[in-house]
């Protein structure tokens, strides 16, 4: 598939463009979200699990503090989408309506579930919450994975950008291929996590879990780069023209293995960070693969949307640079710090959840 760029003069800051600084701005405000939301969807989709009310609630309360400050960097990631590229975020919204309106509600019965399972004593009050929580975590990485696998293969966009296909269309193979390897990643992470944050019982599950989730990666992550390959070329043409960057993939299949060495080594803070680096390098290869472009269409070139194309003023793009240069440290100041306040294993007290 060959990608259609329209460019124009644009202004440059330290050489980039301004259109290709919000490309990757906005790429590494969705690595941070993947990264710190994800172990939180994924202790999320394994709280059903755990069997026991106390390892319910020391589950929660390991993400309690974290989970809604790592929204945050959605909900600046789809901000800045809308400020950069207003023509790129009305064409998602457009032909991903549905995804995303079950991704929100996903979202606000996440939100609801860890804040009012501890309202009540009731066992069955605790039994829906807890359903309620773990069943919305898992739509919420499945819907992630589908929305990316088919950007990643591209969608029915004709030359004036407007959405051609049918809602089944979302509903393909690979997309789902793409959707199940997503939430196995972030299972994955979110065991790692709890395992760090956790001690006895727990802990010795969770070893269990890790292990298991880290072996149904590693089969997921072997499945995609292979349907990858075969059936969406055009995400690896670009090493093609630069055989340097291979360098990414390979230090990618790299760390995966590394994850499973930490693993067996019972090294979990290395193995969290490892798959954290890893959901990061995946994410860079998507925007590898799609750049300079923003969305590609499957059925005509004509239809894929570069950033030069969406972008905004040169103006607007500058102030806001500005904005984000200030913006962004203290945004990464204020993760660190909650992280390092919330430090240490969980202890239940008094007010836990």
């Amino acid at each position: 598939m060959i990608h259609s760029v329209k460019i124009k003069p644009m202004d440059t800051v330290l050489g980039i463009d301004l259109p290709t600084w919000w490309f990757l701005l906005i790429g590494a405000l969705i690595s941070g979200y993947g990264i710190l939301d994800g172990f939180d969807l994924g202790a999320g989709a394994l709280h059903l699990f755990f069997r026991k009310e106390q390892s319910r609630r020391i589950a929660l309360n390991a993400i309690g503090p974290v989970w809604d400050g790592n929204e945050v960097w959605l909900v600046i990631g789809a901000g800045s989408l809308f400020a950069a590229f207003p023509l790129v975020y009305g064409t998602i919204l457009s032909v991903f309506y549905l995804p995303f309106m079950l991704f929100l509600v996903a979202i606000i019965f996440r939100g609801i579930s860890i804040e009012f399972r501890s309202k009540e004593k009731m066992n069955w009050w605790h039994q829906l919450w807890d359903v309620s929580y773990c069943l919305s975590s898992t739509v919420i990485s499945l819907l992630l994975g589908l929305i990316l696998g088919n950007l990643i293969q591209g969608i029915p966009l004709n030359a004036n950008h407007e959405f051609v296909g049918r809602l089944h269309d979302f509903f393909n193979p690979y997309a789902g291929l793409i959707a199940i390897t997503v939430l196995s990643l972030f299972m994955m992470h979110g065991a790692m996590y709890l395992l760090m944050k956790t001690e006895d019982r727990l802990y010795a599950k969770l070893t269990i879990i890790a292990n298991n989730t880290s072996k149904f990666f590693i089969l997921c992550f072997m499945a995609t780069s292979m349907a990858t390959l075969i059936y969406v070329p055009h995400m690896t043409a670009i090493f093609k023209g630069h055989p340097e960057l291979f360098i990414l993939p390979m230090a990618a299949l790299l760390i995966v293995l590394n994850i499973r060495r930490s693993i067996e080594k019972r090294q979990y803070r290395r193995g969290f960070v490892s798959s954290a680096v890893t959901t990061a390098l995946l994410l860079i290869l998507f925007a590898m693969g799609l750049y300079p472009n923003l969305v590609l269409s499957n059925i005509d070139p004509r239809g894929n949307i570069s950033i030069y194309e969406a972008a905004s003023s040169d103006g607007s793009l500058r102030t806001m640079l500005l904005f984000a240069f200030i913006g962004m440290p203290l945004v990464c100041t204020y993760t660190v710090f909650m992280f390092w306040t919330f430090r240490g294993k969980v202890k239940l007290e008094e007010h836990s959840y």
